[in-house]
Order: structure tokens, then sequence, then C-alpha cells
């Protein structure tokens, strides 16, 4: 029988009821050891603000070319990246396929100038890329990013019960938690298009966590266990949770980090804004065992883990890559 993607209930937990954290803690260790992706209801998050964050994407993309390219991405991943300006590869599930029919562009926390990061030029802290021409898009991306991470830091203390530690654990690795928001454009795919092209090849996320708004134009499969691939679902007022890498290594592989992708053959264009929520920047993620025994992997951060992925999986990471080897060759 194939299996289906979990739903939790937050409303409970939100009303502070009795028993709801052990509850929902024990329902996501199930979806993160059978599935890997959950449903939630009774979030908290405006169904208004997410149909306006879309039509924000939209608005966004709908730009001329060269407005968009103005704010090319950069070494932070922050900023535009065009049609087919990324290849999965490091994350990739299966063959390698052709460079992912989609463009998109990520915001992360709007940092100030004088911030000691953006000053220090810290990796993957520096100052987000805006658009000129799109009043009040600034405003629009800043509050699906602050409802997303409140979100994120609510569920903490469910992830922490699903792995028996106590509900506070995660609180001091989450104190200035990095993110990023990806508003993707996906054009609609012909059905003589290449059949290694996709919207998005298969692969597995990054993250610690990713949080997606249900898109109402089709085209999101996941893989199972059994390797059977089944089409996301879109249950109104639900939003859409997995893990990634970070989440699977930190957990020392007991959670899924599930594959899935994206194929538009709907006939219209179709909008995502996917929110990747991750630990503090210096916080050192030493996966957790079960029993204390010594873990798989060794103990990682952020920008370490970032920086390798970035550059094998991005174009223009990988090309300014390049350069530096060529001049230090030089």
């Amino acid at each position: 029988m194939t299996a289906t993607i979990p739903v939790l209930d937050l409303g409970p937990l939100r009303e502070g009821a009795p028993g709801a954290l052990e509850r929902l803690g024990q329902e996501l260790r199930q979806a993160f050891t059978e599935v890997g992706f959950y449903f939630v209801r009774n979030h908290g998050i405006p169904q208004q603000l997410l149909d306006d964050t879309f039509a924000a994407a939209e608005h966004f993309h709908a730009m001329p070319l060269e407005d968009k390219l103005a704010l090319k991405i950069n070494e932070h991943n922050v900023g535009y990246m065009p049609m087919r300006g990324a290849t999965t590869r490091v994350n990739a599930v299966g063959e390698v396929a052709l460079p992912n029919a989609n463009e998109a562009v990520f915001f992360k926390r709007d940092l100030p100038a004088d911030h000691p990061d953006v000053v220090a030029n810290r990796r993957f802290r520096g100052m987000n890329q805006w658009p000129a021409k799109l009043p009040g898009f600034r405003e629009q991306v800043l509050a699906a990013c602050a409802a997303f991470e409140g979100l994120g830091l609510s569920l903490l203390p469910l992830y922490a019960r699903a792995l028996n530690l106590p509900a506070d654990y995660f609180a001091s690795f989450f104190t200035d938690p990095m993110f990023t928001l990806r508003m993707s454009h996906y054009p609609t795919q012909e059905p003589t298009a290449p059949e290694n092209e996709f919207g998005i090849a298969p692969h597995i996320d990054t993250s610690f966590m990713t949080i997606l708004a249900q898109n109402r134009i089709p085209g999101l499969s996941l893989r199972l266990t059994t390797g059977e691939w089944i089409d996301a679902p879109a249950p109104e007022g639900a939003l859409l949770i997995n893990g990634g890498m970070l989440l699977r290594r930190w957990t020392d592989n007991r959670f899924l980090a599930t594959p899935h992708r994206v194929i538009n053959r709907s006939g219209r264009e179709r909008y995502a804004i996917p929110f990747f929520f991750d630990c503090n920047y210096d916080a050192v993620m030493a996966p957790i065992t079960e029993d204390g025994s010594p873990a798989r992997m060794p103990a990682i951060t952020y920008p370490e883990f970032m920086t390798g992925y970035q550059r094998t999986n991005f174009h223009h990471a990988a090309e300014k890559n390049e350069e530096k080897v060529q001049l230090q060759g030089a």
C-alpha cells in the first residue's frame, strides 16, 4: 500500500493542550522515519499573507530580464538566478540531469550595511538585493520570512521530543537562525522536452527544515523509501514541511531526507516559495546518536556545508571558484 504524507494538527499545541507536545513529537518521529515529509494544519500563518507572497513572486519574475539580471546572484546566495542557472549534482538522486528549467530569486535575513557580518564579508551573511521597480515587494518578502521563521521556531520542541530530548534542546542553536526564501518560477515544460530535463531534478534539500506553501499548480512529487514516486497533494490551509541533508546528518541519519522533484506539464506557469530554515551561522551540528555511541559523520557548521554545496550546484559559484583556482595558479 502506498504511504501517505502525515498531517500534524498544531491547533492543540498552540492552545497549550495537555499532552499535545508529546503526541506531536511522536507523530513527527513517525513522519521522519517513514516518509520524510509532513503537513501542518492550524499553523497560524494567514492564507492572505501566502497569497500575497505568491503574487509578489509572480510580479518579480514578470520583470524584464535586464532588471532581474541587475540583481544577479552572488557568493552569499542572494539575488537572481537565471533560467537553467543550476544543475543538481551534490544532492542529486540518480543520474545528473540537464540544468534545472526554473529561474529563482533568493533572500536571506535582511542585514543592514553596518552589520558586523556584512562589514566582515562573512559568506552567506551579505545584504539582500531588492528590485527598485516593485513597490511593496521588500515589505512582502520580509513579512513572509518573519511568518515562516516564527513557525520554524515553534516547531523546534517537536523535533526535540521526536528525538527523546528535552523540549528546549534546539533553542540555543536557533537564537539567530539562518534562512533563505526562494521565489521560483517554473515555465510549463513541453511534452517534447528531453526526458532528463526537470523543473528541478530529483534531489534532497540541504536544510534542517524546508517549509513550503502549497501550490495550486501541480508538479511536485516525492520518492518513498520503496522507490515509488507519489504526487504531493495540496490540502486546503496546510503547509508542507520536509527535512534535508543537515537534519539527516544532525540526527545521525535517523531522520529521512526524502528525494523530490518538480515537473511542470500543467500548461500553466508555476511559482513556488520554499523557505529553508537552518541553525545559527556558527552553531556546531554534532550528530545526535540514539544511544550515545560514536556518530557516523563529524560535526559541521552551516557555512562549511553550504560552501561546498553551492560551488557544486550553482553555476555562478562554480565559475567564481574556477576563476580563483586559475588566479592562484598564475
